[in-house]
């Protein structure tokens, strides 16, 4: 009985190991299917299943591990000591740039960066990349802007400077030559006709003829150095409109353009008489010269005030400005560069507008007063609100608040009180 017992029970097992086969079987088959779906699909499940890696990195992966590496570069050249886990990471990250990223590299790439950024401060990664790739640009860039300011600056800074130069000499000799005019014809009257034997006498004669003619207490020694110092002013003045009259593009029309190629004719138009016969009459042919050279000079003087003045006042502070902006961008340019924070900035375009604007307020000023007795030219200030266009708007908004104090401090006018 025992034995027919075992006997029945021993043909079930082989059935009972087939079905198990069965089973495994098909699990294995199953888990292979979801292998192959897996490894269709972008990502695959790795051995813990904790983990995902992706066959292509996100966008800033790529640019994230070029500035990490980058900045462990720098440090490596400046002896920064960084720890072995943000170096490690930065290579592992750079490892599975090529084999397959995960979130977990991913997340110790960033910390890897933001270790080094705070480690390195200022210094950035996009400083390190503009101070070795866009330097040249930048470079190029500041020069041409400074030259072409100064092609247009210097020419016109001559010419005005010159121009006013001239033009104060030229007012000073006017006031010399009309006070000798005023004191010569007070001192000698009108001229008076002398005899045909007296015009004729030269040297001595004519001397003592002059000498003659002279109203009492007029001494005549004093007469003939005011004669000379009255011709050589016109001569003067008339060399120096000239002048002018060359820098305006010969505006104007020179009164004596038929004399100028006659040497003998300039020279009795411009020169006192030989002998001076006559004193007098010296005196008014010279008032006469005088006359026609002060015009011509004063109507070049009107000209250079109105073409030059405009340019001195409008245009000048406003290059001046300009030149100072980027002397300054060149000066913060080469700092940067040695301390490696430069990055190109739009913001520099804007600075130069700022400074342009700057420099046309104060082309509106004739002078700025810094203490008792001493004062700056516009161009100067304009050049220094160009460098320094931050104070200077600082500047004008401490003015704008002096005058809303003073009108929110006057006092209101009293009420009328009712009877």
């Amino acid at each position: 009985m025992a034995q027919s017992e075992a006997a029945a029970v021993e043909p079930m097992e082989p059935a009972t190991d087939i079905s198990v086969g069965t089973k495994s079987i098909s699990r294995n088959a199953n888990i292979n299917a979801v292998a192959a779906s897996a490894s269709d699909a972008p990502h695959e499940a790795s051995a813990g299943g904790a983990n995902v890696t992706y066959s292509e990195p996100p966008a800033y992966f790529d640019e994230a591990l070029q500035d990490a590496e980058r900045m462990l570069k720098y440090a490596a050249e400046i002896g920064v000591d960084i720890d072995a886990d943000t170096r490690d990471h930065v290579l592992e990250a750079r490892a599975a740039s090529g084999t397959g990223w995960n979130e977990e590299v991913t997340a110790n790439l960033l910390a890897a960066l933001t270790k080094l950024a705070a480690q390195l401060r200022p210094i950035t990664a996009e400083s390190l990349k503009a101070s070795s790739d866009n330097t040249r640009q930048t470079v190029r860039t500041y020069w041409w802007v400074a030259i072409c300011l100064a092609v247009v600056i210097v020419p016109f800074s001559i010419v005005s400077f010159v121009t006013s130069a001239i033009a104060t000499a030229i007012r000073a000799d006017v006031t010399t030559a009309n006070d000798l005019a005023v004191k010569l014809r007070a001192q000698l009257g009108p001229p008076t006709a002398l005899p045909a034997a007296a015009a004729s006498a030269t040297g001595a004669v004519a001397a003592a003829n002059s000498a003659a003619q002279l109203p009492p207490g007029v001494n005549q020694v004093d007469v003939i150095t005011q004669l000379q110092l009255y011709a050589s002013t016109i001569r003067s003045i008339d060399a120096r409109a000239r002048q002018l009259n060359v820098l305006v593009l010969h505006a104007e029309r020179d009164p004596f353009a038929s004399l100028r190629k006659n040497p003998e004719m300039i020279h009795a138009k411009f020169q006192l008489p030989e002998g001076l016969p006559n004193l007098s009459e010296a005196a008014e042919d010279r008032t006469q010269v005088y006359q026609d050279v002060r015009y011509f000079a004063q109507s070049l003087l009107d000209d250079v005030s109105f073409f030059y003045g405009a340019i001195t006042a409008c245009l000048l502070p406003v290059l001046y400005a300009l030149l100072g902006t980027c002397a300054y961008l060149l000066r913060t340019f080469e700092k940067q560069m040695a301390l490696r924070t430069f990055i190109p900035s739009s913001a520099n375009s804007a600075r130069f507008l700022i400074a342009a604007i700057g420099g046309a307020v104060v082309g509106l000023f004739n002078n700025f007063t810094i203490t008792e007795g001493a004062s700056i030219p516009p161009l100067s200030i304009a050049f220094l609100v160009g460098y320094a266009v931050d104070v200077f708007f600082a500047f004008l908004e401490g003015l704008l608040q002096t005058f809303t104090k003073n009108t929110t401090s006057s006092p209101a006018p009293a009420a009328a009180s009712g009877g």
